[in-house]
């Protein structure tokens, strides 16, 4: 492509920012939220929420303020750092890759002195360009390549998902950490860190799926040019668009299948993939739970 594109699903490097209106949850649109704010409106952000609050099976909870997840921060305003600096902020982990990043710059102001980290890498778009060019997409279709692309996630992006296992066992809180949409790289992310807290399958998928609802996808501005692939994923069936754009349980568990069905299966992926101990898992439990 001849320009960077701002991109969304697949934490919005996989799809393009041309929705369909449809599909787009409304943000004046006042949510619920729990008893304790899980989502936190700061000025300029996007799905940004507090993972604290959830019940291990052992009965222990999940400390608040220690953990936040969020979709891209490159459109947090003055007011908006502010908020993050109340909140004491002091690392941020950005799991979105080179493109990504050089087309959205998230710029943390110098005096809160946020440790930042990310990763080069480039997101390989062929196949997905492919997929969608084939001609009729069903949701079903859309599905099953969402959840190819989940079975690979935690293989894919270990190394920055260790990193950040290793940032909080090292006491680098509080801490964020985001890709653009902050539904699918932040959620398999998520669904890691509660599932070594002892957090039940079903409390991480309900966690995993909120996003469906805190999730708001940019629209494209009136009169912006739009190239042919933007032009094509506004045809999509509204379907295709939601299994494209939301999340589903489904997506998730075929990232937890695919752990599983390596020899070796959980324990293996925590000790080599994520390259925890037994004493650093027990000291994660210590950094998260009361």
């Amino acid at each position: 492509m001849s320009k960077p594109v701002r991109a969304l699903g697949l934490c919005a490097a996989l799809l393009f920012a041309a929705v369909a209106p449809q599909a787009v949850a409304q943000a004046s649109t006042p949510v619920a939220v729990e008893a304790r704010s899980r989502l936190i409106a700061i000025e300029g952000s996007n799905n940004f929420r507090d993972i604290g609050g959830y019940k291990t099976a052992d009965g222990r909870e999940v400390k608040w303020g220690i953990l936040y997840r969020s979709a891209a921060m490159n459109r947090i305003t003055p007011a908006g750092f502010g908020q993050l600096k109340a909140l004491g902020i002091k690392t941020n982990v950005d799991f979105r890759a080179t493109q990504e990043r050089a087309s959205a710059p998230a710029v943390w102001p110098a005096d809160m002195k946020v440790a930042v980290y990310s990763q080069d890498y480039d997101m390989d778009m062929t196949p997905f360009m492919a997929f969608f060019q084939k001609g009729t997409v069903t949701a079903d279709d859309t599905r099953a390549m969402m959840a190819g692309f989940y079975a690979d996630a935690p293989f894919k992006f270990a190394d920055q998902y260790k990193r950040l296992m290793r940032l909080i066992i090292d006491g680098e809180t509080p801490l964020v950490y985001n890709c653009s949409a902050g539904k699918d790289r932040t959620g398999v992310a998520t669904a890691l860190i509660l599932t070594i807290l002892g957090v039940p399958r079903a409390t991480v998928t309900e966690d995993y799926l909120l996003s469906n609802r805190y999730y708001t996808p940019d629209m494209p501005k009136a009169g912006e040019k739009e190239d042919p692939m933007m032009a094509a994923f506004r045809r999509l069936p509204p379907d295709v668009v939601q299994a494209l754009m939301g999340v589903d349980a489904r997506y998730l568990d075929a990232a937890f299948a695919a752990i599983e069905a390596r020899e070796g299966g959980w324990d293996r992926y925590v000790r080599e993939d994520l390259g925890l101990s037994a004493a650093d898992v027990t000291t994660l439990k210590t950094r998260l739970l009361k």
